[in-house]
């Protein structure tokens, strides 16, 4: 099980609407999203009070996949107040998306 938050169209937008949160769009089938889940696991609690870690099924979400032009995954989001403040694709280092947190946050 994740630490990660599972996030739904009907969720998301109150989820993300206040301070930092990283988005993980990914899949099941998806062998380098599976790779992502320990790194996001540890962020989820290295970040605890500070900003959210969440995830988004792009099987089961496409319109928040479309919403956001998921086009590869995993695509990794970091939202500051609703907003998208950073984008990655494809695997990505622990410390790349520590950095955007911290930044996101100011």
């Amino acid at each position: 099980m994740s630490n990660a938050t599972e996030l739904t169209a009907a969720d998301f937008d109150a989820a993300v609407g206040s301070g930092v949160t990283l988005v993980d769009f990914w899949a099941e089938w998806c062998g380098p999203c599976r790779m992502m889940t320990p790194i996001l696991d540890q962020l989820a609690v290295e970040y605890a009070g500070k900003a959210k870690i969440a995830k988004v099924n792009v099987d089961n979400e496409q319109n928040l996949a479309v919403k956001f032009d998921i086009s590869s995954i995993p695509a990794l989001l970091v939202f500051k107040d609703g907003k998208v403040a950073k984008r990655f694709v494809g695997v990505t280092a622990k410390g790349a998306l520590a950095a955007a947190l911290d930044d996101a946050a100011g």
